[in-house]
């Protein structure tokens, strides 16, 4: 995964509650085994008309938001099954984090584990965010190590986030990559224990 220290970037509004995993990446694309080329088919059912043509009327079709790299939505995102290919689809789009007022738990920890920076704040912050970033195109400042968002118009705020995944996502960790800088000591505890056996 990449290191994430700070994330700047265009934010886009997509201001629906209870989005789920399903409306982010339909189960029929689901085959892939790869965690790559799922960007394509993230919103399918709303960024595409019957006959595969672009719809104008969504959100993130409109051409202020192209190019966005923070996705701002309402609350409980990412309900519904649980399914990697979401966080996956996203991050393959381009979005490099999420704005809500909350998360669904496992779509959460999917997130961080992909390195897709799930980001909480008040609900009154979000509302405002997403008023500011339907109005015209918007750049936020999202600073991981000090924990910020700033929108450089003088709002700015603060976030929590679990000390353990602020320090895997600030170094591009992954799970495996903690369990492999024990490699000496799972080394010499597999040799120890050939000894007894």
């Amino acid at each position: 995964m990449s290191e994430i220290k700070s994330i700047k970037g265009k934010a886009a509004a997509l201001d629906r509650a209870n989005v789920d995993t399903d409306q982010i990446i339909p189960k029929q694309f689901l085959k892939r085994i790869e965690k790559t080329g799922f960007g394509q088919f993230l919103f399918y059912d709303w960024r595409f008309k019957e006959e595969g043509v672009l719809n104008p009327d969504f959100e993130l079709n409109f051409p202020e938001n192209q190019g966005a790299s923070i996705l701002i939505v309402n609350e409980n995102f990412g309900c519904g099954s649980s399914r990697e290919h979401a966080p996956w689809s996203l991050l393959d789009y381009g979005f490099k984090a999420i704005i809500a007022p909350s998360f669904a738990d496992i779509f959460h920890q999917n997130s961080l584990k992909n390195g897709l920076l799930p980001v909480i704040l008040k609900p009154e912050e979000v509302s405002y965010l997403l008023t500011e970033a339907k109005n015209e195109p918007i750049e936020l400042t999202i600073d991981l190590e000090n924990e910020t968002v700033e929108d450089g118009k003088g709002f700015s705020t603060k976030f929590p986030i679990n000390k353990y995944w602020k320090t895997m996502l600030m170094n591009g960790w992954d799970e495996i990559e903690i369990t492999m800088q024990l490699e000496d000591k799972i080394a010499a505890f597999e040799k120890k224990e050939a000894i007894h056996s």
